[in-house]
């Protein structure tokens, strides 16, 4: 039995109306009647300077409501201090109109990596993996079956302690929000992306290996002005050599060979370990592909794809899921990959293959799935 107690909406959308949103849902524009949410409190004699876990506090009112503003204070931690962390999963409806969910005890295991990181407390994974059930089968009627769409799922926590003092909040809640998608980046099509030297997304020993809005707050002015110039994404340096790329502004990064092999930045902290990039490197180990994580230096990247050495570019998430890139540019330098306007092979393949695991219809041989209902 479920320890969510459930609270349905008077006058939930209508199943026209949602079929009107499907016809053209955009990404994120639009979000479905209901949330889960969870409270947490530290216990009272816990030191704000201390780490609020678990240990110290409880879990309680785990609930799914009406979707509505939320209230809380203006003295709130995470207005001041940034302290809060997210997550992104999808849901999928198959053809057999059942519901079905993308590895999402990663997503949990990820969670509880990014609060240690912002002093937040763990939330089990029991807990964050059924608040995404509850919510999902409350809200199942949006939940498309049009091609390219699915049910974005935004998981979130945020310190909601009143205090204006430097400290981790002893008052927590954490939401989950549903919201209907189409394709990231709009029918599939090489993008172009901007290689950006100036600016940083993270550095080491901060906070990028955490799924925080801090990280991709630095990355908006970057993706401004990208966007201005025609670019869609911004591919990031390693802060610390100013060399070596590390990954797009929400997407790990991978280079194809000519013989086949493929590259990917290595995990040194500052990047992202994405689910999307692990299931990616998960197939091509499976498929015989050697895959090699290791540092990509900037110069060797652009005079392997000048040579023909590097034959296809792509990057993954999952927003987009996997997204060929058929352009890269920066100062100094502007260089298309493979065929202009055309995908490459494998790229293709990968997405063609994980996209098909994650709606049913590609075999499910590595159990990634799970089923809400």
């Amino acid at each position: 039995m479920s320890k969510f107690n459930i609270v349905e909406k008077d006058n939930p959308t209508s199943d026209a109306e949602i079929s009107k949103i499907l016809d053209n849902p955009g990404f994120g524009d639009y979000l479905t009647d209901h949330m889960a949410h969870i409270s947490y409190r530290a216990n009272d004699d816990l030191d704000k300077h201390l780490m609020t876990t678990s240990k110290n506090g409880t879990w309680f009112n785990h609930e799914v409501v009406p979707f509505g503003n939320i209230s809380i204070s203006p003295a709130a931690s995470v207005f001041h201090y940034g302290q809060e962390i997210f997550e992104g999963v999808k849901a999928y409806r198959r053809s057999d109109d059942s519901i079905w969910m993308f590895r999402p005890e990663l997503n949990a295991e990820r969670f509880q990596k990014s609060a240690l990181r912002l002093g937040l407390p763990d939330l089990s994974i029991d807990d964050f993996v059924e608040s995404i059930k509850e919510v999902v089968r409350i809200d199942r009627r949006w939940v498309s079956s049009r091609e390219h769409q699915a049910l974005y799922i935004r998981p979130f926590m945020i310190a909601t302690e009143a205090f204006i003092g430097v400290g981790c909040s002893k008052e927590v809640d954490y939401y989950c929000i549903l919201s209907p998608v189409g394709n990231y980046f709009g029918k599939p099509k090489p993008v172009n992306i901007w290689v950006e030297e100036e600016f940083f997304r993270a550095g080491p020993g901060g906070t990028g290996f955490a799924k925080c809005g801090g990280n991709y707050a630095a990355s908006l002015l970057p993706a401004a002005i990208a966007y201005e110039k025609g670019f869609s994404q911004v591919l990031y340096l390693d802060a610390a050599d100013r060399a070596s790329v590390e990954e797009l502004g929400g997407m790990s990064f991978f280079a194809v060979k000519k013989d086949g092999s493929v590259l990917t930045p290595r995990l040194n902290g500052q990047i992202l370990d994405s689910v999307t990039r692990r299931s990616v490197i998960e197939v091509l180990k499976d498929r015989g592909t050697k895959i090699e994580e290791t540092k990509i230096l900037l110069n060797d990247l652009i005079n392997g794809i000048k040579s023909g050495e590097i034959v296809e570019c792509f990057a993954c998430g999952t927003a987009a899921v996997i997204a060929s890139i058929g352009r890269l540019a920066g100062k100094g330098f502007d260089v298309q990959i493979g065929v202009e306007q055309v995908e490459g092979e494998l790229t293709v393949s990968l997405r063609d293959e994980i996209v098909g695991i994650q709606t049913g219809k590609v075999e499910d041989r590595f159990g990634w799935c799970t089923k809400i209902c």
